[in-house]
């Protein structure tokens, strides 16, 4: 249950922080910010590991810019497809 906890708690600040990062955070709210964040630490994990890189093995810096980066990745992505 409480890695449950740290993963949501996790998944925001990812997520926010990208959504500044990205200047779409009026778009999103608390919950798409804790999505993004736990989508792109996936994502961010599973091109690292392609790459041969480190992947998100806990809650450090690493895991921090590795998640960050496949959360704008993740918001890039969207913005192709469902541009207006």
């Amino acid at each position: 249950m409480i890695n449950l906890i740290l993963w949501i708690i996790f998944g925001g600040l990812v997520g926010w922080f990208a959504s500044l990062i990205m200047r779409s955070n009026y778009q999103q709210g608390v919950l798409g910010n804790i999505v993004l964040g736990i989508v792109g630490a996936i994502i961010g994990g599973e091109i690292s590991k392609l790459i041969g890189g480190p992947t998100v093995s806990g809650f450090n810096f690493t895991s921090f810019i590795i998640a960050l980066l496949g959360s704008i990745i993740l918001i890039t992505l969207a913005r192709l497809f469902f541009r207006n």
